[in-house]
């Protein structure tokens, strides 16, 4: 886990790494980022560090808590209702643009990836599920011919990770995950673009639902002392 030497800017390259280890979930809501392990983790000066926690910190990915220094940042159920808000609307038109546009030879990619999924939801999601998510996400959104959708959920990639990692950590959750994500790859297989904007939007709208579940738990315990951080919590 060593930053290479590349001609972009350290800053940038730290940044970069950081910002995929907290996406991928190497880094959990409310963790402490200590700048002398970052430091011996990516092989860069504590100056790089820095800039970089500066950055994801304008980002809205981590937080600086007083007398505690930077913690990856838990998103408030406000801010959960916003960012699905704008998936619902932004995933489904990608996943319906997909099942017209995608070639032949990317359905077949997007439907191979419900092996992964199988897989991630045997072991109850977790770091795998996030994994497989990022990948199929993936390959949509370079499939969809539309690189405003693409740019802008792009943009807020890490943050909907975070939402996915807490609701496909609740009991039963990935086993109906999966259910709706085969449904979504089913319609794009047979090219039906409006069944798979459908499928997106139920998938989504339960995933919402399970997280602001969870996100209302935390945030009751939060306010019952059990959590040194106001307001905020994991989201899925």
């Amino acid at each position: 886990m060593r930053i290479v030497r590349e001609p972009a800017p350290i800053r940038k390259q730290t940044a970069a790494f950081l910002r995929n280890a907290i996406s991928e979930g190497h880094f959990k809501p409310s963790e402490r980022l200590i700048e002398r392990k970052l430091c011996e983790l990516v092989s860069v000066s504590r100056t790089s560090i820095r800039e970089a926690l500066r950055e994801l910190e304008a980002e809205g990915l981590i937080k600086v808590i007083p007398n505690k220094g930077p913690v990856v940042a838990n998103l408030t159920s406000e801010e959960a209702r916003e960012i699905y808000q704008v998936r619902i609307v932004m995933e489904s038109l990608a996943c319906r643009l997909f099942a017209q546009r995608a070639s032949t030879s990317q359905i077949e990619e997007l439907v191979g990836m419900l092996n992964h999924f199988e897989r991630a939801a045997s072991k109850a999601g977790g770091r795998e599920w996030v994994k497989a998510k990022n990948d199929f996400y993936t390959i949509i959104l370079n499939g969809c011919g539309n690189t405003l959708v693409k740019s802008f959920l792009a943009s807020l990639h890490a943050r909907i990770s975070l939402l996915r990692s807490t609701s496909m950590s609740q009991p039963g959750r990935p086993e109906q995950s999966l259910k709706e994500i085969t449904a979504i790859v089913r319609a794009i297989a047979r090219r039906d673009p409006e069944a798979a904007w459908e499928n997106s939007a139920i998938h989504l709208r339960n995933a919402e639902a399970v997280a602001l579940k969870a996100l209302a738990s935390l945030q009751k315990d939060s306010s019952s002392g059990c959590s040194g951080i106001d307001n905020s919590s994991q989201m899925g």
